[in-house]
């Protein structure tokens, strides 16, 4: 069932499956992506949004002036300043490869940004030409722009580290007739080209443009490539027509046009052949186009989102609010006014598990776990049929879990592949230790308060190192550092830049002062060896988290009694220590409770060993691990001994030893495993149910049993078994300490009215033999019985109530008058 949920979220396109997953819930208020520009950046990074001054909008409870605001992908605002620049209008603003967001204003000037809202100076301009003409348009890449002036002429900025605008060649007759405007523009990045320059496509009328510094060259495109499909049209070539919008896809070897009659064409760069012509229901051009990882294009209209694949009807997805297209190197995020999607197609790996019907080595592993967790048969089954594949499904299980956003999916599918691997021989051990490396470093960033959506493949193309450099830069210092010490990474960076950053925050604090507030950061002085000033700034914060931080690095750095030396006078650090131990490092925690006097403390750890020991699965049926068991135990009576205040506990760990070696013997000899860990009723009663009365009769005497303690004992086995004759016979021997009591109850409790009436009689206490009486139904005799009590005749009330609602009440009418 978990699979048919999982795979009904798919969608189809021709044979490959998509889904698109809720990445967060944004947080942001009062956003409205169609009021304002919006600038996303790839690898889950920041988004900028600004009042869209080319609108006429309404303003609501909002100031006029103009606000850019920096928020997180998960909409949590990290920055904002004024906007009040010169230059006209913004044309546009995108985040370049290391988070500089760059924004371009009509008169060429260049406004760059931080993370922070912060103006980096300078500023740029694009040129003279550029002031004079007014820019009209501006397609960003990775790091570098390409400006369309008034005057049709092409400006680029290849790299915005260098920041040195140039002039690309001048398109034939676009800077002659001013009434001759291009389409759309595109562009081909440099490291996709053949001359290693950028590349602008530039669409005017029929034409399509490939423009560079040199020259300007028209370009055709040839006959289609898939032939005979009912997707394609007749005629191709220059007849393609005007183009409206166009995208390269992210490999830069395909073009992907909408035509002015509504058809999307998907050329190849270098073959000029056409490989996708599908021809939509509107001519209207989208707002937005997208590639799709490498596989499918899609399209924005208002309330549409399609996507189109090469073959197969295309998928429509519909929206009530606007959104914005962000690609990613394996999908799109989908960013609305409300939330962020991330459309991406099913990793082979996903798709192979959660199909609805596959039996692939994978699912029926993932299906293996299932079974075995309701302790059902069929998870060996499924194991035996996957054997020789048991190793493809536990790295297909792996791949799927590192591919997933949902951690208890991710755990699942973890715990299916450490499930397999354990049945598997020639698996490499580190694969699921490496991916859930992996995932709690995607975890952390994906945090709403961190807002760093990445998947997998984003995460090992962008590296760790570029991972750390931008959480530096957003501020995230302490994440930073947890994740550099967990991957083994150098440190010293994310310190030097957090000292920095705080110094440069500081600048009206006096440098004594603020080297103070430095030297209280707690992760600081461990990198500089200040490890007790470490743990005092750790235990005064109260913060538990940090003090195990500086507990654990003190730990690794110091030899077992410095360290115990150091901790044992904090007494918070004392007890999270001890807190921690208890669970995972107990040998550890014996050294130190010996080294710091307290004996008592080894003795309990021991004795609660000797326990964790007896639940060992090995521990019974006479296992030679009861010796160990024993000797522990034995052990901790011998340490309680040496304090006075613990005689008790020491008397019972020696009684405890002694009754754990007599059950062993019992369950040696009778073998049966019944005994051990029981109390000592327990073991004499099971004793005499076995009719073993020596074995019985050796217990009572080695632990001093009371004869009316021996009695209720006796009888209730008896009973238990049903040996009437015996319970007679044992009722005789002597006048029971306890009286005949525990004979009634223990027949009573058996059912067994006839045995009972034996000993009712026998009662001394009236109000006794009154109640036996009652409860095995003699409403007669009990009356009797309570007529004779000296109780005030509170027992006789008592019955009568009992009886009153029943036919006996008849036969206890007359003895009550009588005594009335």
């Amino acid at each position: 069932m978990a699979n048919v949920s999982v795979a009904a979220e798919w969608q189809l396109l021709y044979n490959r499956y998509y889904r698109k997953p809720e990445i967060y819930q944004m947080r942001w208020k009062h956003v409205d992506l169609s009021r304002n520009k919006v600038a996303c950046a790839s690898f889950g990074g920041p988004i900028a949004v600004i009042r869209d001054d080319s609108k006429i909008v309404q303003l609501y409870a909002e100031s006029a002036l103009r606000k850019l605001r920096i928020f997180n992908s998960a909409g949590v605002l990290l920055s904002e300043t004024v906007w009040k620049h010169p230059g006209g209008r913004l044309i546009g603003m995108s985040w370049s490869d290391d988070q500089t967001l760059i924004s371009i204003v009509q008169d060429g000037t260049i406004y760059c940004y931080n993370i922070h809202a912060e103006l980096i100076q300078p500023n740029v301009t694009m040129g003279k030409e550029c002031f004079e003409q007014n820019v009209v348009e501006c397609v960003f890449w990775g790091n570098g722009v390409v400006c369309l002036t008034e005057g049709g002429q092409l400006f680029c900025i290849s790299d915005f580290k260098t920041m040195k605008p140039y002039k690309l060649a001048d398109v034939p007759g676009l800077t002659d007739d001013d009434m001759l405007q291009p389409t759309c523009l595109a562009v081909r990045e440099p490291q996709y080209t053949m001359s290693g320059n950028v590349e602008v496509l530039v669409a005017v009328g029929d034409e399509i443009y490939v423009v560079d510094e040199d020259e300007a060259q028209s370009i055709r495109f040839d006959e289609p490539s898939v032939e005979d499909s009912e997707m394609q049209n007749d005629d191709y070539g220059n007849l393609i027509g005007p183009v409206q919008k166009m995208i390269v896809s992210p490999n830069g070897k395909f073009l992907t046009l909408f035509t002015h009659d509504g058809r999307i064409v998907v050329v190849g760069m270098e073959s000029k052949q056409i490989a996708i012509d599908y021809s939509c229901e509107s001519a209207l051009p989208p707002q937005q186009m997208a590639w799709c990882g490498m596989d499918s294009v899609l399209l924005y209209w208002d309330e549409d989102l399609m996507m189109v694949g090469p073959l197969g009807d295309p998928v429509h997805y519909f929206y009530d609010e606007p959104v914005i297209l962000i690609p990613e190197c394996d999908g799109v995020r989908i960013l609305s006014n409300t939330s962020l999607e991330f459309l991406q197609r099913v990793p082979d790996s996903t798709e192979s598990i959660f199909k609805i019907g596959s039996t692939s080595p994978a699912a029926l592993l993932y299906d293996a776990l299932d079974h075995f967790d309701r302790r059902s048969a069929k998870a060996d089954e499924n194991l035996r049929l996957i054997r020789s594949s048991l190793s493809e499904a536990v790295e297909s299980c792996i791949d799927a879990a590192g591919h997933e956003f949902d951690v208890n999916r991710q755990r699942a599918l973890l715990r299916a592949a450490s499930y397999g691997q354990a049945f598997s021989s020639n698996f490499q051990r580190d694969r699921v230790q490496e991916t859930c490396r992996t995932l709690r470093v995607l975890n952390a960033v994906r945090d709403p308060d961190i807002g760093i959506p990445l998947s997998i493949q984003q995460y090992k193309l962008l590296t760790p190192v570029v991972l750390i450099s931008r959480l530096i830069n957003a501020h995230s210092h302490f994440l930073a550092l947890r994740i550099s010490e967990y991957l083994g990474m150098n440190k010293e960076v994310v310190i030097m830049h957090w000292a920095c950053a705080k110094i440069t925050a500081s600048a009206s604090t006096p440098d004594a002062h603020l080297l103070e507030i430095l030297l209280d950061k707690v992760p600081l002085l461990l990198s500089i060896g200040e490890e007790d000033t470490a743990l005092v700034k750790a235990t005064e914060s109260g913060d538990t988290d940090l003090v195990y931080l500086v507990i654990f690095h003190i730990w690794q750095k110091r030899p077992p009694l410095e360290f115990f030396a150091m901790i044992q006078g904090r007494i918070l650090a004392r007890d999270l220590f001890v807190a921690y131990a208890r669970c995972h490092k107990q040998e550890f925690l014996k050294d130190f409770f010996l080294s710091t006097g307290q004996i008592h403390e080894v003795a309990f750890l021991l004795w609660k060993e000797s326990w964790d020991m007896g639940k060992n699965p090995m521990a019974s049926k006479g296992s030679p691990l009861h010796g160990p068991r024993i000797k522990l135990i034995e052990k901790a009576s011998n340490l309680f001994s040496q304090t006075k205040e613990h005689t008790f506990e020491s008397k019972a760990a020696e009684e405890h030893a002694k009754l754990l070696r007599i059950q062993h013997e019992l369950e040696a000899s009778t073998k049966q495993a019944i005994f051990v860990d029981s109390s000592i009723n327990d073991t004499i009663r099971t004793c005499i149910v076995l009719r073993n009365n020596r074995a019985a009769a050796k217990v009572k005497s080695e632990f001093k049993v009371s004869d009316k303690r021996w009695y209720w004992l006796k009888t209730f086995a008896l009973a238990t078994i049903k040996d009437w004759e015996a319970l007679e016979k044992f009722s005789k021997e002597k006048r029971p300490p306890t009286g005949f009591r525990p004979f009634v109850e223990a027949c009573i409790d058996a059912d067994e009215k006839a045995e009972a009436l034996k000993y009712i009689p026998k009662l001394s206490d009236l109000v006794e033999r009154g109640e036996a009486y009652a409860r095995i139904g003699m409403a007669k005799e009990a009356a009797d019985a309570a007529a004779q009590a000296n109780d005030g005749g509170e027992l006789l009330e008592r019955f009568r109530k009992t009886f009153s609602q029943n036919a006996i009440f008849d036969t206890l009418k007359m003895p009550f008058q009588g005594v009335s």
